[in-house]
C-alpha cells in the first residue's frame, strides 16, 4: 500500500475530528494508533473511493464496500459506539463496550467500558435488536 495522497489524509483527519465532536469519542492517545488506522483508511479512499475500516480483512475490498458495513464510521461505531480499531474511544484509549451484546467479543476482550458521553453518538441504535437477530441468525 502506498502513502496516500494529502487531499485522502485531509479529509479523513476533518472526519475522525467530525465525529468525535458528534459522537462524544476521542482519538486514541496513542497517536501512533490514531495514525495508523487514518492512513489506512484515507489509502483505502485513495483506491476505493471510500473509507474502509483497514482493521478488518476483506476477500474483495471493492465488493465490500457496497454492503457499506465496514466504511467508517462503521456500522458497529453508529449502531453500538464500539470503534473495534481503537480510533474513536473513550479519553483512556479503550472502545465503548456498554452497547454491545452481552456476548458480543468485544465484550469478552475489554469487559464493559461505560460510555462517557451516551446522550451522544449511536445514530443507528434503533438497529440494535435487527443486527442482534442476524447475528443469532448466523450462528444456527
Amino acid at each position: 500500500m502506498g502513502k496516500p495522497s494529502e487531499k485522502s489524509l485531509e479529509r479523513v483527519e476533518r472526519m475522525v475530528t467530525n465525529f468525535c465532536e458528534k459522537s462524544g469519542t476521542f482519538r486514541h492517545p496513542d497517536p501512533k494508533i490514531t495514525e495508523g488506522v487514518v492512513l489506512g483508511l484515507a489509502a483505502n479512499l485513495d483506491e476505493l473511493g471510500r473509507p474502509l475500516c483497514p482493521c478488518r480483512f476483506y476477500p474483495d475490498k471493492k465488493e465490500e464496500v457496497k454492503h457499506r458495513t465496514w466504511i467508517c464510521p462503521c456500522d458497529d461505531m453508529n449502531v453500538y459506539k464500539y470503534c473495534h480499531c481503537l480510533l474513536f474511544c473513550t479519553p483512556e484509549g479503550l472502545p465503548v463496550t456498554e452497547h454491545l451484546p452481552a456476548d458480543h467479543e468485544g465484550r469478552g476482550t475489554w469487559g464493559e467500558v461505560k460510555d462517557p458521553t451516551p446522550e451522544k453518538g449511536r445514530a443507528l441504535k434503533h438497529k440494535a435488536e435487527e443486527r442482534e437477530a442476524e447475528r443469532i441468525a448466523r450462528k444456527s
